[in-house]
């Protein structure tokens, strides 16, 4: 089987936790079966690889996200590189042509989308596999899972069967309801869209030679800048004639808030944290090594990292974005292909950051026009190269490197680092790499 999934997110929905570059979905707040924290990303990937170890699994995302995902899948996954944001459909459609024209599956290939961030099961899993089984046999261009709705939600999409069947045509698609439409569409039998549906190859590049023009994934590439930006609901779900459903009813949610966060998390204090006996439905996520208390609250949600502390109303955090994006500052926090990074000071004229790279990885061998850097091992073993020169340095060594110099870091141990940036113009943008 082959499974397409979206990651996407602008980070805004779980701040202080999630920023720019790490979006809900990178968060490390369920328990894994090895008991450490693992993210949603780690579990869903997990969750297909326990039920079908043969499934394909490429992941489509923007450039900003690539390391993240590396990071936490390993330099094995597959990632299709969108070479800037346009939505789902030239999402999809560029992520179908690599399978076609780089890993070079048949236009006759069934491909199974689904978002890389839903809380669920294994019978969720199972499921794409029945849904590719349906795509397979041809009978519809699109076969979507709707889910089950368990309440009348103005959060999702609506599609209407027209039968009871677990396999149905669809009959019509709504959008999001208010309140009351969306209890009507209830009793007209409707399920939640979920964005996951499954198609052959060759139909989703007719689409794309129709719609934009070409379907060759270089092409794509080259021109995605120029494609306009719609969903694959929009442009292709709700024209499409020859369209099925599965219906699912088990367990899936879409934890798209700190409100539906909390209701999956299995703890309720992650991190340093302390609740006197007088706290009710308090849930604590603190990623900073210093301790939070909290005495006589209810139904709060408290959260803090390097990027802020929020502290929450668990309802009233549903509509914490339009707040979040009034807030203004650089990423605090980042986890990268090879490590983590994480910004300890801010000075008008120096940064000074936390670098951590895993046991045999490296940075890229680049340079910076305007600023000098300083590199203090605090712990590990590993070597360095500056302009061209290796040197081993071990805890305790200081190296030192001048504006415009060539430098790299290889981590033959985890490597820990306090890196000091200093310059009148320090800046993310002042960065040159080399081979």
């Amino acid at each position: 089987m082959n499974i397409v999934l979206l990651s996407g997110g602008s980070g805004k929905r779980l701040w202080p936790l999630s920023n720019e570059v790490r979006s809900k979905q990178f968060v490390k707040i369920f328990r894994s079966k090895e008991k450490d924290y693992q993210s949603m990303v780690q579990r869903v990937y997990q969750q297909i690889k326990e039920v079908n170890p043969e499934t394909r699994i490429l992941v489509t995302t923007s450039k900003t996200q690539v390391s993240a995902i590396h990071h936490q899948l390993g330099s094995e996954v597959e990632v299709c590189v969108e070479p800037c944001r346009k939505d789902t459909f030239p999402a999809i459609v560029l992520a179908t042509a690599y399978l076609h024209d780089v890993k070079h599956l048949s236009e006759e290939e069934v491909v199974v989308v689904c978002p890389i961030d839903p809380y669920v099961e294994k019978d969720y899993f199972e499921a794409l596999e029945e849904l590719a089984v349906e795509a397979k046999k041809g009978k519809a261009n699109l076969v979507l899972m709707g889910i089950e709705p368990t309440y009348p939600s103005e959060k999702y999409g609506y599609i209407i069967p027209d039968n009871t069947e677990k396999i149905s045509n669809v009959k019509e698609f709504r959008e999001k309801p208010d309140l009351e439409k969306a209890k009507t569409y209830l009793l007209q039998g409707a399920l939640w869209n979920g964005g996951v549906f499954a198609y052959k190859i060759g139909y989703v590049l007719k689409l794309a030679k129709e719609w934009i023009g070409f379907k060759e994934y270089n092409a794509l590439y080259l021109n995605y800048k120029t494609l306009v930006p719609i969903s694959f609901d929009y442009a292709v779900v709700e024209k499409e004639k020859k369209i099925q459903v599965m219906r699912f009813m088990g367990q899936w949610k879409d934890l798209g808030t700190w409100n539906t966060i909390t209701e999956a998390m299995e703890e309720k204090l992650i991190g340093k944290a302390i609740v006197n006996q007088t706290c009710e439905n308090v849930h604590i996520v603190n990623e900073l090594d210093i301790p939070v208390l909290c005495m006589g609250l209810q139904n709060v949600i408290v959260s803090a990292s390097p990027d802020g502390i929020l502290v929450s109303d668990k309802e009233q955090s549903s509509y914490m974005k339009p707040y979040v994006e009034q807030i203004d500052q650089q990423v605090m926090f980042a986890e990268k292909s090879w490590g983590t990074y994480r910004v300890l000071d801010v000075e008008k004229e120096s940064l000074t950051i936390k670098i951590i790279l895993k046991s045999g990885e490296k940075m890229n061998y680049h340079s910076h026009s305007r600023r000098d850097e300083v590199w203090i091992i605090i712990s590990g073993r590993g070597r360095t190269i500056i302009d061209g020169i290796e040197q081993t340095v071990c805890t305790g060594d200081v190296v030192t490197m001048q504006a415009g110099s060539r430098h790299m870091i290889i981590a033959d141990t985890e490597l820990r680092v306090i890196e000091v940036q200093m310059g009148k113009e320090i800046s993310i943008y002042d960065k040159q790499k080399f081979a």
